[in-house]
Parts: C-alpha cells; structure tokens; sequence
C-alpha cells in the first residue's frame, strides 16, 4: 500500500524512516535537523562514524528514540536548472533507499518529499519521480507499506493527486 500522511515523520511507527540528509550526515534545517533532534544524540556519534553520503546514495543508522527502528539517510541533489542529471540523482535516492530495505527485511518505510526544501527541487518534478519511482518497484521490493511523509497539505495533495494520475494511467 502506498498512502499519503500530512504529519511529523519522526512520530510514524514504520521500520524505518527516510532523511532527507545533508552529505555530512551531521544534521541540517527542515526534516534532518527534526530527525537528529527526535532520535537523540547517539545518532550523531553513529554519523560521525559513517563519515559522510555522496548525492543519490544511502546510509543506515539506527533510530535510537524514534518509534522506526532504523534510519535511511540520503542526499537528494540540490535543483540547479535540470541539467545536471538531478532527475537522475533524485530517483537514485528513492531506488537505493528501496534496495536497502530488500536487504534488511523492512518492509513498511516512510519518506519525505526528498530536495524539496532548501535544495529547491521543482515540487511537481521531484513528486512525480518519488511516485513513479515506489509504485513501479515496491512489489517487487516485498514492501508492505510506502507512506509520503508531507509537512503541509499542500505538498500531500502534490503527492495524491500524481498517485491518482498513476493509477489510471
């Protein structure tokens, strides 16, 4: 099932959750800067150790106080005009994130809208590669449960309205 949930990620009772990370993995604004502060401070000390995440790539850690067990990190490419094989990039963020749970046995994760925020990926764009991203592989990837994290509804309804094109297109 892949649903759409306006709320605090960090609240969610998933297996795990997806971070919209910096490539320090040292913690940030938006989303990053709410799970670091959620999951407490040994998911520093654990991220110091990791020494970092290139853009389109994953990272695992632990959810220390969070409800999910683990923590997906990935760094989604800052939009600098589409030419710089951000598509590319920010579907890699999603298939990678989707390929870790394959490995690990998780089977209900939660992501937020990955570049959206300060990195200024063009909402529509970077929903409809999410959403088409998950519905074609989440079968597949024995995943029971995909939601779309959103902070206001505004972004949910971006997210619901592209699922909606996909189911009938």
């Amino acid at each position: 099932m892949i649903r759409v949930e306006v709320g605090d990620i960090t609240a969610l009772r998933v297996d795990a959750i997806v971070n919209a990370a910096n490539s320090s993995l040292l913690g940030g604004g938006g989303v990053d800067g709410a799970i670091h502060r959620a999951a407490g401070p040994e998911l520093l000390v654990e991220c110091r150790s990791i020494e970092g995440c290139p853009t389109g790539e994953v990272r695992i850690t632990q959810g220390y106080d969070l409800s999910a067990d683990f923590i997906i990190h990935t760094v989604g490419p800052i939009w600098q005009g589409g030419g710089r094989d951000e598509a590319r990039l920010l579907k890699s963020c999603y298939l990678e994130s989707l390929k870790l749970c394959l490995d690990r046995g998780i089977q209900r994760i939660a992501f937020p809208a990955i570049s959206c925020g300060i990195y200024g990926y063009p909402k529509q764009e970077a929903v409809g590669i999410a959403v088409k991203t998950i519905s074609e592989l989440y079968v597949s990837y024995r995943l029971n449960e995909v939601i779309f994290c959103c902070f206001d509804e505004s972004m949910a309804k971006l997210y619901r309205d592209r699922i909606e094109k996909q189911r009938l297109g």
